[in-house]
């Protein structure tokens, strides 16, 4: 197989895919256990759920997706920059569809689980989040 610079991006993009599961994992266990059983504000959870999940892709996109050999102090803090940038982008994403749109008032019955307006509009801000951080890694931090 020929590599070419677009098998490398869908290469990465594949990696960070993988990664971003096990983020999105760490991230969504780590708000449903604050806002459920914590009773902590839906806002501040979801915050503290990203930060559970930056340390986590921070080691992996480094080591493994990006494999830098640069040094960590200052990736960390352009990974951290990013990571600001683009949580807010998605936090903007999840506040407006929950607060401006049908969703706060509405459940969706999957018929196994029962998610609210909330835990969709989160669900859609990751995937906004997930492309935004993505394209940043590859073309500030990890280039």
């Amino acid at each position: 197989m020929k590599i070419n610079i677009k098998n490398i991006v869908v290469i990465q993009f594949a990696k960070y895919f993988l990664v971003g599961v096990m983020n999105t994992l760490i991230t969504f266990i780590l708000i449903f256990v604050c806002k459920t059983f914590l009773g902590i504000n839906e806002y501040v959870s979801n915050g503290i759920g990203y930060v559970g999940g930056l340390i986590n892709s921070f080691i992996w996109n480094k080591k493994w997706v990006f494999k830098s050999d640069k040094k960590a102090h200052i990736e960390a803090l352009k990974f951290a920059v990013g990571f600001l940038l683009c949580y807010g982008v998605q936090l903007l994403v999840v506040w407006a569809l929950y607060e401006h749109t049908f969703l706060k008032t509405y459940e969706f019955d999957f018929g196994f689980y029962t998610c609210g307006g909330y835990g969709l509009a989160t669900i859609l801000g990751n995937f906004v989040y997930t492309f935004a951080n993505f394209c940043y890694n590859r073309f500030v931090t990890f280039k």
